[in-house]
């Protein structure tokens, strides 16, 4: 057993097939040597490479009943400040009011575990149900703690409840990307706390050749089919592509609750036998995917809740893999695709543009071999996760309670 000091890393659902940059963060942390503790408190848990993920039985729940009370008589001032932040101001949507509640729910439950164990650290993986736990065990037994942030945290249904208190008190914030960097500067933290830190490829993959002729364009999507990842306008940019002459073969890996309407929808624009739906595919095959792919696509939007993309670790992914890649403007993906240099950048609502790009990189091996060169070359200088997790290892050790 380590002696390092524990790090309580508190998670919503973990290990969870579409959340890999979190797999991959606890990796990276355990190859550095930090001693990680994993709670899951909804969903999850079984073994992850070697390590016992401790998970939060929902039956004990009940225990509320009597700790409620017990708590609101020994800890009155902080009982009053959550009853007082609960009835202050709306939440923002019953799923967020029910994932803070979760978080209380299992740091009033958890208090005395945690009393026995004294980690040196709590660390909350998201903002919403890991963040409001680690935000109340703080307030009642003064744990140290840091808090990430996504972009489900910041903006679906104009960002989580309880989100400001619970960043006051943190140690450090960590989000993964400069577009959050600065979404949480104007709601008001202090920017010295902030760190943003990317994710990132344990190993590179085999940058492999560009595939020539491409006659017929291999393009690929990796994406949930939610709202926010815009595959209606994808569906209309295949469209264009067979209307304008194009040919091309596409595979849609993920997947949603929109699948149906998706599917009706190709077959309405004619595009059923090119694009393939394959449902959610493991980690493993999706590397094959890559492998076959010429193009990967992102027609990210901002959803009616406000819910968009940060930076997908996909993309990254694709870059490394010597896979081109066309996104939209919308969210972080900027970060890394630079229009003409790393790839390109266009409005998912002008297919026509589309189609003369993706005509472009199937016709000028000169321009795809720059921005396969360079994209490559970004993934090496930025998403490489053992450096990116020796960053937020460093915040760790600078915030350890003694």
């Amino acid at each position: 057993m380590s002696s390092a000091p524990v790090i309580a890393y508190l998670c919503t659902t973990f290990p969870k097939t579409t959340e890999q940059f979190i797999q991959r963060e606890v990796s990276s942390l355990r190859a550095l040597g930090v001693n990680v503790r994993v709670y899951s408190l909804w969903g999850g848990g079984g073994d992850f490479e070697g390590l016992q993920v401790v998970t939060f039985p929902k039956w004990k729940l009940v225990a509320l009943l009597w700790v409620i009370p017990l708590t609101a008589l020994r800890h009155s001032r902080v009982f009053g400040e959550m009853l007082r932040g609960v009835f202050k101001r709306r939440p923002p949507s019953w799923l967020n009011f029910w994932e803070n509640m979760l978080g209380a729910g299992f740091a009033a439950i958890y208090a005395g575990h945690f009393r026995r164990e004294q980690p040196a650290l709590v660390h909350a993986a998201w903002g919403g149900a890991p963040a409001t736990a680690a935000w109340l065990l703080r307030r009642l037994d003064g744990y140290a703690y840091g808090v990430a942030c996504h972009a489900y945290d910041l903006y679906q249904d104009g960002g989580d409840w309880w989100l400001r208190e619970k960043l006051e008190e943190a140690a450090f914030v960590h989000t993964s990307t400069a577009m959050g960097r600065c979404t949480l500067i104007v709601r008001g933290v202090e920017p010295g706390k902030i760190h943003a830190i990317l994710s990132g490829l344990a190993t590179l993959p085999a940058f492999k050749p560009l595939r020539t002729p491409r006659a017929t364009l291999r393009l690929l999507c990796v994406a949930r089919l939610v709202p926010k990842k815009g595959l209606d306008h994808q569906l209309r940019i295949y469209a264009a592509l067979k209307a304008a002459g194009v040919s091309f073969e596409a595979r849609i890996a993920g997947d949603g609750p929109l699948r149906g309407a998706l599917e009706t929808l190709a077959r309405a624009l004619g595009v059923a036998g090119e694009v393939r739906f394959l449902g959610h595919r493991p980690q493993a095959e999706i590397a094959e995917h890559l492998a076959w792919a010429d193009v990967m696509l992102h027609t990210g939007v901002i959803a009616a809740d406000g819910d968009r993309d940060g930076l997908p670790n996909v993309i990254p992914e694709a870059m490394a893999a010597g896979v081109l890649v066309i996104t939209s403007p919308v969210a972080a993906t900027t970060e890394a695709i630079t229009d003409g240099v790393t790839g390109r950048v266009l409005s998912p609502e002008e297919p026509v543009r589309w189609v003369e790009a993706l005509a472009a990189l199937r016709d000028d091996d000169a321009q795809a071999g720059r921005f396969r060169a360079a994209a490559r070359v970004w993934v090496e200088e930025n998403f490489d996760a053992r450096r990116n997790s020796g960053r937020l290892a460093a915040l760790f050790a600078g915030a350890m309670k003694p």
